[in-house]
Formats: structure tokens, sequence, C-alpha cells
């Protein structure tokens, strides 16, 4: 990532959401911008985050339609 990424996570326009289904704030938060998806934990909203170029993000949210990550 580089500085101006970095700074945009920071930025106020980007928005921050979480499921509807997260019901205790133990949560991950996932904001897109710039063509990227940025992923931080709801606890630690000033801590690390994750950051996924389309292709990524793309095929993580086509693995969970498909199951690929359900807990048996």
């Amino acid at each position: 990532m580089n500085i101006q990424e970095e700074a945009l996570v920071w930025a106020s326009p980007i928005q921050w959401r979480r499921s509807s289904l997260c019901g205790n704030n133990a949560c991950v938060e996932v904001a897109i911008s710039n063509k990227k998806a940025f992923v931080r934990s709801s606890k630690e909203t000033y801590g690390a985050y994750l950051v996924f170029d389309a292709a990524e993000w793309n095929a993580f949210l086509a693995g969970a339609q498909n199951h690929e990550f359900d807990i048996d």
C-alpha cells in the first residue's frame, strides 16, 4: 500500500460498514474505495487493516457465496 492509499483509509470520506448480523461488536468492517476493499476489526478501528484489490475481493466474495469457508 502506498502513502496515498493509507491516507485514504484514515480520511473521513470512506464509509466503513459491518454486517447487520453483527450483534456483539466483534466483527469485521469493510470499506470499498478506489477499486480496493479495506478490512479491519470493529474492535480496533485505528489498528491494522487489510487491503484487497478488486480481483482478490471478488474471488473472496465468490468463495463465501459458494460456502467454501463454512465451518461444519
